[in-house]
């Protein structure tokens, strides 16, 4: 691609965000009716230790609604003036601080750059803000999420109660917006597909380098250095469990000797511009499943594609976990790890020795993305446009009663899925996870 070329696609793209974050606005602000306003706060920095900050990442929905990455501002939608108006309070330019910490927008740029109509530097937000609400029936903010700003909010309508009687009811805003950010447009789509491509092609390098005596922890860092590569960052800590250490769901230690004759279980996901990839794959340590874990997988992947069949339009999201569970229970009595009818292990969750977790969760800016589960007490139904993760595994510690060559096996799978019509669209689908597959990556 000529220079020229990448720098008309950059332009695009910018443009077509620039429309998405006008679309979004528009949709909530109609959502919530013309007497109302919609006030949500930025992410708050975060102090590592002592005078050391965790790296800045804007808050979901701030920035779902207005592409604004900079911290300590907050933005206010008016539904009621014209086709809606977009207010920012933000930093003001200041030419020492940007001499160490880099460019501020400011409120002029802030106007410039991201479609605000109105922006005003964050230390008049006590003098300007109660003037914006100070006739509203109904205020959609984050509610008990932010201390401080749940102070400030109170403060606000207290100033006004004082001068004009005004007592407007505060409603979480929450609701609403995380129904909307469920339903990914084709825009979001596409940054997640590659956000799970760079995913993928770390899960394969991961696969080509691993061997006998290694740490859990270089193959983690071959995930950094692939996803920094792609200028994307991990969007949770990984998980790179070998043999045991496969067992724990939430092992993040990375710091193991992985032994011949092991698993490898490598949970780990890359966050570009915004959006969340989250895959896992399984493999040998050698090389080569044993007998007993060739088993472990094959029953596992059988519940993995049975479940990626039920992401479709209309089933309902419990689904894919129900077949799922039926699968991996089956499997296990097949094997001699649960005994008794099907039926009854499944009534008695016995699987969950073994299976304890759910089968998936949305994904999407969030890796454990926002949106409903449950609509009036029933599981709700795919539609189009969602995406949701499905992993199961199977995890078998070394109880006296599990036979030896069983023991200390984790096995977990897991791709990222899209809700298209009747044909379920596996975003995570560069990444190999055929038994045989796999064994040729390593080999080669």
């Amino acid at each position: 691609m000529r220079g020229s070329d990448k720098y008309r696609d950059l332009i695009n793209k910018i443009i077509n965000m620039k429309i998405e974050f006008e679309k979004r606005r528009k949709q909530i602000m109609k959502m919530v009716g013309s007497n109302a306003a919609i006030i949500i706060p930025c992410a708050m920095p975060c102090t590592r230790s002592r005078d050391v900050d965790y790296l800045f990442r804007q808050d979901s929905d701030f920035y779902y609604l207005s592409g604004f990455e900079e911290p300590n501002s907050l933005i206010v939608l008016i539904p009621e003036r014209a086709e809606g108006e977009f207010i920012l309070f933000c930093k003001n330019k200041d030419k020492l601080k940007e001499k160490w910490d880099g460019p501020i927008s400011g409120p002029e740029g802030a106007i410039m750059n991201y479609d605000v109509n109105e922006a005003y530097p964050i230390e008049k937000i006590d003098e300007i803000l109660p003037k914006l609400i100070s006739e509203k029936e109904f205020l959609y903010c984050p509610v008990n999420i932010n201390r401080e700003f749940d102070q400030s909010i109170n403060n606000w309508i207290k100033n006004n109660n004082k001068k004009n009687n005004c007592n407007p009811e505060i409603i979480t805003v929450s609701h609403l917006l995380h129904d909307m950010r469920l339903f990914k447009s084709q825009s979001e789509i596409s940054i997640m597909r590659k956000a799970a491509k760079i995913a993928a092609i770390a899960h394969r390098r991961a696969m080509t380098i691993v061997k006998p005596g290694m740490y859990e922890f270089e193959l983690e860092a071959e995930f950094i250095h692939e996803f920094r590569k792609y200028n994307a960052n991990h969007s949770y800590n990984p998980i790179v469990g070998g043999g045991k250490n496969a067992c724990i769901l939430h092992y993040i230690s990375n710091d193991s000797i992985l032994n011949d004759g092991d698993l490898v279980l490598i949970d780990a996901g890359c966050e570009l511009s915004y959006y969340a990839s989250d895959i896992t794959r399984t493999f040998p340590i050698n090389g080569k499943f044993s007998p007993e874990q060739r088993d472990i997988y094959n029953i596992v992947l059988s519940a993995q594609k049975a479940a990626i069949l039920k992401v479709k339009q209309g089933n309902q999201f419990n689904e894919p976990h129900d077949i799922a569970v039926k699968i991996i229970t089956e499997g296990l009595k097949d094997i001699g790890l649960l005994r008794g009818s099907l039926s009854s292990l499944i009534e008695k969750r016995a699987y969950n020795r073994f299976f304890m977790h759910r089968t998936g969760h949305w994904i999407g800016m969030d890796v454990h993305d926002v949106g409903d589960y449950m609509v009036e007490d029933q599981w709700r139904l795919f539609e189009n446009g969602m995406v949701t993760t499905i992993e199961p595994g199977i995890y078998i510690d070394d109880d006296e009663d599990i036979p030896k060559n069983f023991r200390n096996i984790g096995i977990r799978i897991e791709d990222m899925v899209l809700v298209k019509n009747n044909t379920p669209d596996i975003l995570s689908k560069n990444i190999e996870k055929e038994l045989n597959n796999i064994e040729d990556i390593i080999k080669n």
